[in-house]
């Protein structure tokens, strides 16, 4: 974690899986981790962090106990990712609604049924669950996991009734300008984040430019507050390389992928079809055809339309979501990836940027330069990108695509080794040591 030291994470393992209470002190400690993003849910790359973290954990010495929400509070389900945990990881699902789908009246559902997000009926089911897992456990620590942010007021409620130390994973700010637009759940969201920094041991942020805010927001818990980013995981990929590589995405042409999620405004792709359509129109895509290829946008139909306005309904691919492996499979064999950030998300990473620095590919950013997207690409040897709002810097950028000059847009192997998810788990583990230590001084 950047901005804060931690002493080196435990290193006494083999103690054994836990399968019931708490008898010796050589057993494995325990982390209660709550997160609405778990298998099955799909598409969502936000799931990968607290999968990820509970796949590495017993490796540190710790078992993790998840508290999630039940299956069908998911708007979608996949099964690629069920063997990713062993059968006897403990995972406790509390009842959770979705109000827009399911306590909606044609269409419409009451506005404070969804704040401060659409499924904080699993507040209430989850508090009880909570308690249950750390009455039969007696975890060590408690982890609760942004951005759904009903997670934190378990968490926080949680941490009241039992006294457990707890880290309050934000990965992204909160309550910031004009987010969210309705001032009900604006004041919900700064109350929220409010009572985890000042009650939770340690505060996590994904990048660094949203620790800064925070402490410069709470001062009084600075030093309470840390970086813990996003990363990849080896397996997933080393299982990924091993499918068949089949042909090439556009046999004859260069293919650009974005995979994920593509936001109407933080990823807006207005300007970057604009630079298409000039490059268009200038022949420069007869004698280099590009095609770029959106997996998964989820706003699908919003990319359809702007690529028919443009003119590049034979450029653009609108695709739907494959499995976590195909996807992997993808990001290794396109010729060059895609990342877009608007600079209102300046103090957020993509989650994906992780994965594209394993893929190895040239990295195509668009993204504000005084940005923490741009910056994590450049300590990994990224160097160049474009402005998402800028079609003349797109073109330009686009250009050096089509003639092949990609060499400095491909990441050190070096900053690659370090972004993996195994080595940010081992991070995490000595922010949990030093919560115990912290607490051991306290009372004695």
């Amino acid at each position: 974690m950047e901005g804060a030291r931690f002493p080196a994470a435990d290193s006494c393992f083999g103690r054994g899986r836990l399968t019931g209470p708490r008898n010796s002190r050589l057993l494995m400690k325990r982390v209660l981790m709550v997160a609405f993003h778990f298998p099955p849910l799909a598409g969502s790359s936000g799931i990968q962090r607290t999968l990820r973290f509970a796949q590495h954990l017993p490796e540190f010495g710790w078992q993790p106990l998840v508290l999630t929400a039940s299956k069908h509070a998911y708007e979608q389900t996949s099964s690629d990712l069920d063997d990713v945990l062993p059968a006897s990881t403990i995972v406790r699902r509390a009842f959770a609604a979705d109000a827009a789908r399911h306590l909606a009246l044609r269409g419409r559902h009451i506005a404070s049924l969804a704040r401060p997000d659409r499924w904080i009926t699993w507040k209430f089911d989850g508090i009880r669950q909570g308690l249950k897992l750390i009455r039969q456990f007696e975890p060590d620590v408690l982890w609760s996991t942004y951005p759904i942010a009903t997670a934190h007021v378990i968490g926080s409620e949680l941490q009241q009734r039992s006294g457990i130390p707890w880290v309050a994973d934000f990965r992204d700010p909160m309550a910031q300008d004009g987010y969210p637009s309705d001032p009900e759940t604006w004041k919900q969201y700064s109350a929220i984040e409010r009572d985890a920094v000042e009650r939770a041991g340690w505060s996590v942020f994904t990048t660094p430019g949203a620790a800064k805010t925070y402490r410069q927001r709470y001062p009084k818990s600075a030093n309470r507050i840390a970086v813990l980013e996003n990363g990849y995981d080896e397996a997933a990929f080393a299982d990924a390389g091993a499918l068949p590589s089949g042909d090439a995405l556009n046999p004859g042409a260069i293919t650009l992928l974005h995979s994920g999620i593509v936001y109407p405004q933080e990823r807006d792709p207005t300007q970057l079809f604009v630079a298409l359509a000039r490059l268009k129109q200038r022949g420069r895509l007869r004698s280099s055809p590009l095609k770029v290829r959106f997996r998964a946008a989820v706003h699908e139909e919003f990319v359809r339309s702007l690529a028919l306005e443009h003119g590049l309904a034979d450029i653009v691919e609108v695709l739907p979501s494959v499995t976590y492996k195909l996807a992997l499979r993808e990001m290794l064999s396109a010729d060059a990836l895609l990342v877009m950030q608007a600079s209102n998300c300046n103090e957020q990473i993509p989650a994906k940027i992780y994965e594209y620095l394993r893929a190895g590919r040239p990295i195509v950013c668009l993204s504000d330069q005084g940005g923490d997207t741009i910056e994590v690409l450049r300590q990994a040897g990224v160097h160049g990108g474009a402005a998402l709002d800028s079609a003349e810097q797109i073109e330009r950028l686009l250009e050096d695509l089509l003639v092949g000059n990609t060499a400095h847009q491909v990441p050190a192997p070096a900053a690659v080794a370090r972004a993996s998810r195994r080595g940010r788990t081992a991070d995490l583990v000595s922010s949990f040591e030093e919560l115990i230590a912290r607490r051991r001084v306290a009372v004695m």
